[in-house]
């Protein structure tokens, strides 16, 4: 069975999870832009708790195809999304192995927002050495044809309870000792786990 998907940014454990459950996975490439979801904005764990980083973009029309949709670098959120990110994981075990691949995204400045998510994307899983088939969609379907699962919008930040649709909670060592926080954007086990996120991964799948 293949599942379809939108993009997003810097995405969670539980949207990982969802790609290696299914294995062949349909990128939603013709939908519009929905605002206030997880396609720009993520979550960290920084010294005060979670911090959340969202990617302003250019509303130029109500309804603009993802891959329209152009990032607004007039805010400088470049600077504070690197900076909290160097914040919260600068002294993580992996981030001096794996932060300079991020950084180089930063400053490349992609146009549009797909684009954006689209590289970020392609860092994880190579991190991550897994390698879902996946493909981008040509049209938008209202209805998907039979053995193909609509995961499109379910991981949401508005699921107050606590978004692991895909995952079991597998709980590791985070970078601050406070209350073990689930299912942040993959940078966490990333930084903090290293070679170690791919196992803690297949082991949240439920």
């Amino acid at each position: 069975m293949s599942v379809r998907i939108e993009l997003q940014y810097l995405p969670s454990i539980d949207y990982f999870a969802c790609l290696l459950k299914y294995g062949e996975v349909a990128l939603e490439a013709q939908e519009h832009f929905v605002k206030q979801t997880y396609r720009n904005r993520c979550h960290i764990l920084a010294a005060n708790g979670i911090d959340t980083l969202i990617v302003p973009v250019i509303h130029s029309a109500p309804k603009i195809p993802i891959r329209e949709v152009k990032i607004d670098y007039s805010q400088g959120w470049v600077r504070r999304h690197w900076g909290a990110i160097v914040a919260a994981y600068g002294k993580a075990p992996y981030f001096e192995y794996f932060g300079s691949d991020f950084e180089r995204v930063y400053h490349k400045k992609p146009t549009f927002l797909f684009d954006l998510n689209w590289e970020f994307l392609t860092i994880c899983l190579k991190l991550l050495r897994v390698k879902p088939i996946i493909r981008l969609t040509e049209i938008y379907e209202e209805q998907l044809s039979v053995g193909q699962f609509d995961a499109l919008s379910q991981i949401h930040p508005k699921n107050t309870a606590g978004h692991n649709i895909f995952s079991k909670l597998v709980v590791y060592q985070q970078n601050f000792e406070q209350t073990f926080v689930p299912n942040l954007s993959i940078l966490d086990v990333l930084m903090c786990q290293g070679a170690e996120a791919t196992r803690i991964l297949k082991q949240a799948i439920n």
